[in-house]
């Protein structure tokens, strides 16, 4: 009867978790949140079904946020959803093809980078790749030398067109006193450790 009780209650706990994650997930997507945006210096893929003259490999995206395309000559990625870039690509070669089916896919998301400076093992320049935390950053960066300050860890971010300060206490988030600390970066955020 006990191992019945415990099968059941791990079952519903699990049910739970995988609705409640089904459901903020699919209210993220509705809201638009946590759409890739492409920026300068990601590279593209954009590939026209069936038309290999109106599919390129390795795009750059340029400083001022545009792409070259056959016949469409520059087009503004920059700032833009793969899925608003592709709709904007097959509205564009409706004039040469008709029914024209694109699909962009983003091969190197180059424009989103963190810097973590100061006392880590691998100081540089890292690819925000995914919704990345604080914490996931040092274990990028190799963990902290031997003489890190991990009381006083500094965020620098922009935000609106203005800079903002976030202080990080790592060692309060280690024991759990203020998880709030492990905040999710943004691209061009640079995080210092002195």
């Amino acid at each position: 009867m006990k191992k019945h009780f415990i099968f059941l209650s791990i079952c519903l706990a699990f049910i739970l978790t995988f609705t409640t994650s089904h459901v903020f997930a699919s209210e993220a997507s509705k809201s638009g949140e946590n759409q890739y945006k492409i920026g300068s210096g990601d590279i593209l893929d954009i590939t026209t079904w069936k038309e290999p003259d109106f599919s390129r490999e390795e795009i750059l995206v340029r400083i001022d946020g545009k792409i070259s395309f056959p016949l469409l000559d520059d087009v503004q990625a920059g700032g833009r959803t793969p899925l608003e870039l592709k709709k904007d690509i097959q509205n564009k070669l409706k004039g040469f093809i008709s029914n024209p089916v694109v699909t962009v896919t983003v091969r190197s998301p180059a424009s989103k980078r963190i810097y973590i400076l100061g006392e880590v093992v691998n100081t540089g320049e890292y690819p925000l790749v995914k919704n990345l935390t604080v914490l996931q950053a040092f274990a990028l960066a190799g963990g902290f030398t031997e003489w890190a300050s991990k009381k006083e860890i500094i965020l620098f971010r922009k935000e609106n067109g203005k800079d903002k300060t976030i202080r990080i206490n790592y060692k309060n988030i280690l024991k759990g006193k203020d998880f709030k600390q492990n905040v999710q970066l943004q691209a061009d955020d640079t995080i210092i450790v002195p």
